[in-house]
């Protein structure tokens, strides 16, 4: 992977962004916000468009409490889960995508919301730039698995007993990152990768106090691509 300098990786991020607004979002659509330096750049494109008038009648879905605010700062209506309970269409970022479009999401700290709303919409189209591809999960970034703070430190057994290199994601004063639902996030790094996500996580899944996990797999329906030669679309066929 070549190495990129800052504005070529915002610039990558900003055409993943644009084009997904440009071919995913229609007027009058319930709208997913995802979290992330590349959701914020779609947020503020459909920010812009409904100043303009190319949009109406849009309805945000955040994914964060600092969605929330960025989207209300911008003035874009926002609604919830309960009172929408179905997403046209969720435009989010990812840490990593594989060839089978499946992903690992959770270093802004808001997976679990995420996957909700992911879950939630009709459409899930992922903004990423290209140094987010990988061949195999896990070997880019470490995953992210959120648990509730009663017998945290169980679950870091748990996890190295799985191979995993774990520690407790912190805030810059050395305390616990709490997420907007109230619990802690254990940063896993598998030093191969993680060969069998799907097997991970079911195990994941099925163990008490683990609230969510960073795998998103089988649930991206479309990856918008920003790279240096413009955007690349991974989709079916």
């Amino acid at each position: 992977m070549p190495e990129y300098t800052p504005a070529q990786i915002e610039g990558m991020k900003q055409q993943a962004a644009y084009y997904a607004v440009e071919h995913f979002v229609e007027s009058g659509m319930v709208v997913g916000l995802g979290t992330g330096s590349t959701a914020a750049y779609a947020v503020q494109e459909i920010a812009r468009r409904l100043k303009q008038g190319r949009l109406r009648h849009i309805v945000g879905i955040p994914t964060s409490r600092r969605t929330a605010r960025l989207a209300l700062d911008l003035g874009i209506p926002l609604g919830d889960l309960n009172s929408r309970p179905v997403v046209d269409v969720v435009l989010d970022g990812a840490d990593e995508v594989d060839p089978h479009r499946n992903l690992i999401k959770g270093m802004g700290g808001a997976l679990l919301w995420e996957k909700i709303v992911a879950a939630a919409a009709r459409r899930v189209v992922i903004l990423v730039d290209e140094q987010k591809r990988v061949e195999r999960l896990g070997t880019r970034v470490p995953l992210p698995v959120e648990v509730e703070p009663f017998g945290w430190r169980t679950h870091v057994v748990f996890l190295e007993d799985r191979g995993a290199q774990v520690r407790i994601r912190a805030t810059e004063e050395g305390e616990p990152f709490v997420t907007d639902g109230g619990h802690y996030i254990l940063d896993a790094r598998f030093p191969q990768g993680i060969a069998d996500p799907w097997h991970l996580a079911q195990v994941l899944n099925g163990r008490p106090g683990i609230v969510e996990h960073g795998l998103f797999l089988g649930m991206a329906d479309v990856v918008v691509v920003g790279t240096l030669k413009g955007v690349e679309v991974m989709r079916d066929a």
